[in-house]
Parts: C-alpha cells; structure tokens; sequence
C-alpha cells in the first residue's frame, strides 16, 4: 500500500467534486459486457447501503472485488477506510478508478487481476492479523459480484475459510456480497426450505451467514433478469463439521446430486458399484439417519454424522475418498457400443452431475 495519509489530518473524508458515475460511464464510453454478466450500480444511496452492511469501516482495510465503473468504491471511501484495494480484471474501468484514487491521494491501490487467482495472503499488513479466536481483523472483503463469478469465488473462500489461508491469513475476514436472489436464498436456506441446498451446508457449517436486503433488477444498468441480494458472511471460529473442506465438500455434493429422491440415493454414489449397497447401508447405519428423507430435510448435525463416518471409512480404506462416480460412468459408457440404448438412467445421472 501507499504511505498513509499524515496523522494530523484525521478529520472525516469526503471525496471532492467528481463526474457521477454515469458521467465516468458515458466519458471512457464504457458499456457492461452480457458475456462477463456485468451490472453497474449507479444509485449512491444503494452503494451507500451495501457498504453499511459491513459494518463500521473508520480506519479499516477494504478489499473491493470488481468495482467496476466506481460506484461502491465511492460508498466504501466515503466511509473513512485507511486504505483500499481495488481488484478489477477489466483494463477499461482502470482509468476511471485511476480518477477516484486521485481523488483520495494515499488511500488506494488498484490491482489489474483476476479475484478467482489473485493471492490474498500478502494484501494487507501483517499487524493487523488476528488470532482466528478473537474478533474479526479490520479488514472486510466487499463487492457486487459478476453472477457468472459469484457461485465459484464464494466456494473458493469458504475453502480458504476451511484451511485459514488466502484472506482468512489474517483472521475472521468478514465479507459483504451480492448474488442472484435466488443463489442468496440458497446461502441462507434452512432445513426443510425448498432451496436447501449444497450451498447451504457448504456456507453455514464455516460462517454465519445473513440475507441483507434485495435490491431489484432495475436498480442496475443494464437491467438483468433477476433481482440481487446482499449477503454478509462471518467465519465461525469452530466449523460445524470438523473434517477436511474436501470431504465435506464431496459427501454434501453428492447427497444433494438426486435432491428429489430419498438421501440414500445421494449416498450411494459415494461407493463403487461393487460394494455400493453393502458400503451405504454401512454408512447410512453408523451415521444413524432415516435413509428415506429427502436432502432437503437433513440437519446440519445428520451431515456432521454423515462426514465422520464416511472419514472413517476412508480411514480404513484409503482408496475410497479417490473413488470417483462421475469417471465410473465414463468408463461404463465407453465399454458400451455406440448403438446401445439400454442403461438410460445412468446417461441421465451423468448429464443431472
């Protein structure tokens, strides 16, 4: 980061006079690209009410995700951060935000890069780490969110909240994004609600996690098809399930692979076929769980008993966790013929993964 701003002057920041937003869109004649699911957000007062979703940003160290033509940026300056990161992978918004950095001379750094591969470890200082047991470091990770980027980057951060590295190095990093409505809802969802879903375990069993508000489509331009939702994510300091992200990861997937039919059938492809009966019942037994309810319906304590048994079944037989059900087929469908039509529903599963 640049030096910061001299300690004398810690009176309350304001941008100066600057173009709007849309002024910034119309002058470098920027336009959202449908193939990167772009939509700007030119509201201040919405921009201004994302940022306070955070949480108190005085002095704290802000990492913006996308901030494309600016209009967050100027909500999360305005908010009197210390310093701020910019992470933008499109070169046509860099001089626009070069203008806003500008503007708050010391206060930003703008990095060229894609947020899904850019290293997090060394974004910040190391004197603002926490331990993982305290509270949260001042450091918050806000954006709106390309759809076509949101689902994949927040699997990646739990992952990283899971194993304490990328920007969980520092401690709790709290987060503050937007989604599709109906992905929120799937983040947020409870047992037995109709969008419980992988997402919904994978999120809450490593942070607490709140559905904000809704903002609706028209607010963005251009306007897309669904509304948006602002959710807030802190880490837990304990997971609810204390096992690797990996085995998490692959035994809910699986369970929610087949959401309509009974969990069982989810489990099932756990196991090769040579041993898959015998090995879910097994499972299916030790993690003590009605096989006929519906993925939907299972706790999050039902996944915690699922993750340890099935740990300790790949404990005693290491080749399990490789097994992998989706190559299963593939080898199935190679032997077959080409003129084969049989064995349709195994087709269909593979096109369902």
């Amino acid at each position: 980061f640049r030096p910061m701003a001299a300690a004398g002057k810690a009176a309350a920041f304001n941008l100066p006079p600057l173009p709007t937003v849309g002024e910034i869109i119309k002058l470098f004649r920027l336009r959202a690209q449908k193939q990167l699911s772009q939509n700007f957000l030119l509201d201040l007062r919405l921009t201004d009410k994302i940022v306070r979703q955070a949480g108190k940003l005085k002095n704290a160290y802000v990492c913006e995700v996308g901030p494309g033509p600016g209009g967050i940026t100027r909500s999360i300056l305005n908010a009197g951060v210390d310093q701020l990161l910019l992470v933008e992978k499109d070169t046509r918004f860099i001089p626009g935000l070069q203008m806003l950095s500008d503007a708050a001379p010391g206060k930003v750094r703008i990095v060229h890069g894609d947020i899904l591969t850019y290293k997090m470890e060394k974004a910040f200082p190391n004197h603002l780490k926490k331990n993982w047991e305290d509270e949260p470091p001042n450091i918050h990770i806000i954006g709106n969110l390309p759809f076509s980027v949101s689902t994949p980057l927040i699997i990646k951060w739990l992952a990283n909240v899971s194993k304490r590295d990328g920007p969980f190095i520092y401690g709790r990093t709290q987060m503050t994004l937007t989604f599709q409505k109906e992905v929120a809802e799937r983040l947020t969802a409870n047992t037995g609600g109709k969008q419980r879903s992988r997402l919904s375990i994978m999120s809450q069993h490593l942070c607490t996690v709140e559905n904000c508000f809704v903002i609706p489509g028209q607010a963005f331009v251009p306007k897309p098809d669904v509304d948006v939702a602002v959710v807030h994510f802190t880490p837990l300091v304990e997971p609810k399930i204390q096992q690797p992200f990996e085995l998490v990861e692959k035994v809910v997937q699986s369970v929610f692979q087949f959401r309509r039919k009974y969990c069982c059938r989810g489990v099932e492809i756990l196991f090769p076929e040579s041993e898959r009966l015998k090995k879910t019942e097994q499972l299916m037994m030790a993690a003590d769980i009605d096989p006929t309810l519906r993925p939907f319906q299972l706790t999050m304590s039902h996944f915690r008993s699922l993750c340890n048994s099935y740990r300790k079944m790949c404990d005693e037989d290491p080749s399990l966790f490789a097994y992998n059900y989706r190559e299963e087929l593939r080898q199935k469908k190679r032997r077959r013929s080409p003129e084969s039509t049989d064995q349709l529903e195994q087709t269909e599963e593979e096109n369902q993964l």
